[in-house]
């Protein structure tokens, strides 16, 4: 890609890795309701060093760190071109593995409990698979947000990671009866928010967790379920969708804002699970989904 290509705000970056989400895995099969045009390059979770910027860009320089929240350009490459407001600066704490691991999980997170459930502080909130990208990003926020944070996963290595992440309590969704546990820990009071990543077969029970006026937020769902609307009407509860590419420029500085106080801090700490090689981005995209049990975010190193 040569240099004098890129536009006035925006900036070229030598891609050293990037995230594979599983929302790239359905836009690949065809069958998420955003069609891009073709010929697409996956990718948005860039993390590398800038090779060069356009001429109106000044938040960063060639040579600096940065990682993206997305790509004009696709991030499964060797170089992406991303524009200047989705471009940040990675602190050394963080090797660039993690800094593949930020976009799209710390941003939907955000979104999920601060934009559309409206997390307060002294809330409970249960990260339901919180063992992957997005979950282990709910569980840091949620616990620097000053909530109690309950989270599942599916795998002992999963509720290891949930623990060790800011969850106060972690319990095995494979487990019969763990939704029980779940509202035993809550003194029978119900959950306040969850943060949900597989809607199609937790949906309903999530209904029946809530607290008076609990909300879920869907960041998750691989199909259709069937629930009751009366355990919605019982407690006045909210079901709300989060979609990442409907946030407006001001929420996103917002949420940038936060993160980078976040990484100064040293509590936002993502997690790297699988690495692949560039040229097994078909493995890695197999993985993501036929895992059996998430454990950090999916990066490919080039």
């Amino acid at each position: 890609m040569e240099t004098q290509n890129v536009d006035h705000l925006d900036v070229l970056i030598r891609v050293h890795a990037c995230g594979v989400n599983p929302v790239e895995t359905y836009i690949r099969a065809g069958t998420y309701a955003r069609k891009p045009p073709l010929p697409y390059t996956p990718g948005t979770d860039v993390a590398g060093v800038v090779e060069t910027v356009g001429e109106g860009v000044t938040a960063v320089k060639a040579g600096d760190r940065v990682f993206t929240t997305a790509t004009e350009s696709g991030g499964y490459a060797e170089f992406a071109v991303a524009a200047d407001r989705c471009v940040h600066k990675l602190p050394e704490a963080l090797h660039l593995s993690q800094g593949a691991a930020i976009g799209v999980p710390y941003f939907t997170a955000y979104r999920a409990l601060v934009h559309k459930a409206h997390a307060k502080a002294g809330e409970t909130v249960l990260i339901h698979g919180a063992s992957g990208g997005v979950g282990v990003a709910a569980c840091q926020l949620s616990r620097a947000l000053g909530l109690k944070v309950l989270g599942t996963a599916g795998t002992p290595e999963g509720l290891k990671l949930v623990l060790s992440n800011g969850a106060h309590m972690a319990f095995n969704h494979r487990e019969e009866g763990y939704t029980d546990q779940i509202l035993e820990a809550t003194q029978g009071g119900g959950i306040d928010v969850i943060v949900e990543m597989l809607s199609n077969i937790n949906l309903s029970a999530d209904l029946q967790m809530l607290a008076l006026g609990g909300r879920v937020a869907i960041v998750g769902c691989r199909g259709s379920v069937e629930i009751n609307p009366r355990d919605a009407m019982a407690k006045e509860s909210s079901i709300m969708g989060v979609a990442l590419f409907l946030a407006t420029p001001e929420e996103n500085e917002e949420c940038a804002a936060l993160l980078c106080a976040g990484m100064e801090a040293g509590w936002l700490r993502p997690v790297v699970g699988s690495q692949y090689p560039l040229a097994e981005a078909a493995r890695a995209h197999h993985d993501i989904i036929e895992c059996a049990g998430a454990a950090g975010k999916t990066v490919l190193v080039v």
